[in-house]
């Protein structure tokens, strides 16, 4: 009988991944759950295997051993990861990654490149998340011409074009100063609470993991006992 508890949104299985032909072990049975709507952040010091988590969670990689499921997808058997990437999660990186020859709005429109939208509705969603994140006066800057902060606002843009189900941040406040931070926290919880996302945040910074609901602790390829 069902205990009326809705099942994960993620789960994480005896994850285990390593690299070098088994010399360095990133991840060892590594077992988390995340509910839908929850914030979590991932922490812990420099090569505890926070990233390489994410980049399983993006299905960027695969594990050696045990299963990651994300919103009904199993990743160990993911036929078409690009289109898991563009449709169930949304990515955002410590270093943006945003096309310097292109404007703000343009750059939002990239990730919706091959969802075959009409060209104007492509244009309309771009522009309504720039103005979601505060920029809709800046869409046609190119990030060269934009702020630290502002630029992380555009990639957060770009990584809800497609409506995610779940928001995967990789360090999205590393480069930042404290304002650009605190001002990038608050846009993530606001469109958290809006638009009900699931998120997922890596992070060193304990100032940024208590923002989140839970905080997930990684050391040595392990999660730490709570």
């Amino acid at each position: 009988m069902s205990s009326g508890t809705p099942d994960p949104i993620v789960r994480v299985e005896h994850v285990s991944k390593s690299f070098d032909r088994g010399v360095i072990e990133a991840l060892e049975d590594v077992s988390l759950e995340v509910a839908e709507g929850e914030h979590v952040a991932i922490t812990g010091p420099s090569g505890c295997g926070k990233s390489t988590l994410m980049h399983l969670l993006a299905a960027l990689d695969r594990p050696d051993e045990g299963s990651i499921t994300v919103a009904g997808h199993d990743l160990t058997h993911l036929d078409h990861p690009n289109r898991y990437r563009r449709e169930v999660v949304g990515l955002v990186f410590q270093l943006h990654n945003l096309l310097p020859h292109l404007s703000a709005v343009q750059n939002v429109e990239v990730a919706m490149f091959g969802s075959h939208h009409p060209r104007r509705e492509v244009r309309e969603r771009a522009s309504e998340l720039l103005d979601a994140v505060g920029l809709g006066g800046k869409a046609e800057r190119r990030p060269p011409r934009l702020s630290g902060g502002e630029r992380q606002r555009v990639a957060i843009a770009r990584a809800l074009a497609n409506d995610p189900t779940v928001l995967l941040a990789d360090e999205p406040t590393g480069s930042l100063d404290q304002d650009a931070k605190a001002r990038v926290l608050d846009l993530l919880e606001r469109l958290r609470r809006e638009a009900g996302l699931t998120v997922v945040t890596v992070t060193h910074d304990m100032s940024v993991a208590e923002r989140a609901d839970r905080i997930v602790r990684l050391r040595d390829g392990h999660v730490e006992p709570r």
